[in-house]
């Protein structure tokens, strides 16, 4: 079956996770941090499930890297996609706190924002604070059309053909018109040192195709359409990725003697480059009906004051995504 019929047939909502608010795709607006210093042009890419988050962070689009052979990119070009970041992880939500849990799925062998966040929305604009003081991100729901919020942790993809695994970890959250999957490497590399390894030992492989391709073997991409006609990558790790279909989203269906509950699983048979491959998914959540309002609403006194107030406050206002 399709992931809509999936939805559909066997949806309902996790018991746990973060409130409706924090859910569907935000981009970041702006990082200030505690120098007094303002980054507004990283691309930065976040969807979150009810316990689950996918992130992206790319440089501007001139600087994100041409589709080449692993041996025919620079060293200045493998430091340039050694920065790039991409991950999917579990997170707990307690009070305005989100925290995410060590057990990260990440291009980066390493956890480069170890803090968790302090959280409150304002209609489209979420405003995350690092404990620390160290820095302020202003991110911003992007606006979509009421749809499904779906999901998935990725347990493992394998090829049906031989059995070899080749990704484990990631996951997919389909979020009305956005979606976002995470694909691990097949193994686990234990770096030298402990921070910025990828980088560093891109730079020392250059030319040498096979150990980059294993280097590289994961993938971050957000993409953007819908259930019915398919979602189009517009941000990757994996150059060359975009402009392509995400994944299909046919050939699911429930694993043998498992429930659509959350942690039960599916199953996903589907070709990838013409390989027969398997992928198993841990449920996370299953809803047929995500509202992604980009409004948060006023208190009755609020709205009152704004209302009185509006020929003012409103002179300049429009969305801001």
């Amino acid at each position: 079956m399709n992931l809509h019929e999936l939805i559909h047939r066997y949806g309902q909502r996790s018991v746990t996770g973060v409130p409706d608010w924090m859910l569907g795709y935000f981009k970041r607006y702006s990082i200030s941090f505690a120098n007094g210093e303002t980054d507004l042009h990283t691309q930065v890419c976040w969807l979150q499930s009810r316990n689950f988050t996918i992130d992206l962070r790319l440089p501007i689009a001139a600087e994100q890297l041409p589709v080449k052979d692993w041996a025919e990119y620079s060293a200045e070009e493998l430091c340039q996609l050694g920065n790039y970041e991409g991950w999917e992880a579990l997170c707990d939500w307690e009070g305005d706190v989100l925290s995410w849990r060590d057990t990260d799925t990440s291009l980066q062998f390493h956890n480069r924002w170890v803090e968790p966040g302090i959280l409150k929305r304002f209609g489209n604009c979420m405003i995350e604070l690092a404990p620390s003081g160290a820095y302020v991100e202003d991110w911003r729901l992007q606006p979509s059309t009421p749809g499904v919020l779906a999901g998935l942790r990725l347990l493992e993809e394998r090829n049906l053909a031989t059995g070899e695994v080749r990704h484990r970890g990631g996951g997919l959250i389909v979020c009305g018109d956005y979606a976002g999957l995470v694909l691990g490497r097949s193994h686990s590399i234990t770096p030298a040192q402990p921070y910025n390894a990828l980088r560093s030992m891109a730079v020392a492989a250059q030319g040498q195709a096979e150990q980059l391709a294993v280097l590289f073997n994961f993938e971050t991409s957000v993409a953007q359409g819908s259930l019915q006609d398919g979602y189009q990558v517009i941000l990757s790790t994996q150059p060359g990725r975009v402009g392509q279909s995400l994944c299909t989203l046919d050939g699911f269906e429930l694993v043998d003697g498992t429930t659509a509950i959350e942690g039960g699983q599916v199953r996903q048979i589907l070709d990838c480059d013409g390989i027969p491959c398997e992928r198993v998914f841990i449920i996370d959540t299953l809803e047929p009906r995500g509202n992604f309002s980009i409004a948060t609403g006023f208190t009755p006194a609020a709205e009152t004051w704004f209302a009185r107030e509006a020929q003012t406050l409103t002179r300049y206002t429009k969305p801001v995504f």
